[in-house]
C-alpha cells in the first residue's frame, strides 16, 4: 500500500508494508544500526550487530504478519530511509490504543521531513484500524520537537529511564495523541 508518494526527487515515499522481504530486513537493520552508532536510545547498547539487528526485525514481521502491528517504510531512490512502528495489540481494556514505536530515521535523510510524513501515516494507518488514542516515548530533543509540532501532547519526563547505546543514563519523555 503506497501511502505517500512525492515526486520531487528529494521526497521520500512512504509505503505500509504487508510483508517484510530480506531485502526490507537489510535496509531496516541498517537504519536501525545507523541510528545506534549515532547515539539513539532504541533498546540496543553499541555495538550492534547485523545479525541482531535483522533478528529485531524478523520478529517485528512477525508481528505485522499475524496483524500484532503496523510497520512503514520511508524509502527514497538508495532505499529505506525511515520507519516506524504502530503496535496494535494491547490489552483487552484499551482495543482503542495503539503505541508508536521505533521511529528511526537514518542520518543521512535527516532534516528532510521524514520524520513527519512517517508520523502522518501511522496516525493514517492507526486510524484506519480504529485507534483513537496513540502513545509513544522518547529520549531525542529533536523528536521531542517533532511530535510537539504535529499536535503531540508531552505527559512528563521520567529521568534516568534508559540507557544510550555507550552506556549512559537518559531521560525519557512521554507523550499522546488523540485521533479525531
Amino acid at each position: 500500500m503506497n501511502m505517500t508518494t512525492v515526486s520531487a526527487g528529494t521526497a521520500p515515499a512512504v509505503r505500509l508494508l504487508d510483508n517484510v522481504s530480506e531485502a526490507q530486513l537489510r535496509g531496516l537493520a541498517a537504519v536501525l544500526a545507523d541510528c545506534v552508532d549515532g547515539g539513539a536510545s532504541v533498546s540496543f547498547m553499541h555495538p550492534l550487530s547485523e545479525e541482531r539487528a535483522q533478528a529485531f526485525w524478523r520478529n517485528v514481521a512477525a508481528g505485522v504478519a499475524s496483524g500484532e502491528r503496523a510497520l512503514l517504510v520511508a524509502e527514497d531512490e538508495e532505499g529505506i530511509l525511515g520507519t516506524v512502528q504502530v503496535v496494535l495489540a494491547q490489552p483487552e481494556n484499551q482495543p482503542h490504543r495503539g503505541e508508536v514505536a521505533k521511529m528511526l530515521v537514518h542520518r543521512r535523510a535527516r532534516r528532510r521531513g521524514v520524520g513527519g510524513l512517517l508520523m502522518k501515516a501511522a496516525e493514517q494507518v492507526a486510524r484506519e484500524r480504529g485507534k483513537t488514542l496513540l502513545v509513544l516515548d522518547t529520549s531525542s530533543a529533536d523528536a521531542e520537537r517533532l511530535y510537539e509540532r504535529s499536535g503531540w501532547v508531552r505527559v512528563g519526563s521520567i529521568p534516568g529511564f534508559a540507557l544510550l547505546p555507550q552506556g549512559e543514563p537518559c531521560d525519557t519523555t512521554f507523550f499522546y495523541r488523540e485521533l479525531k
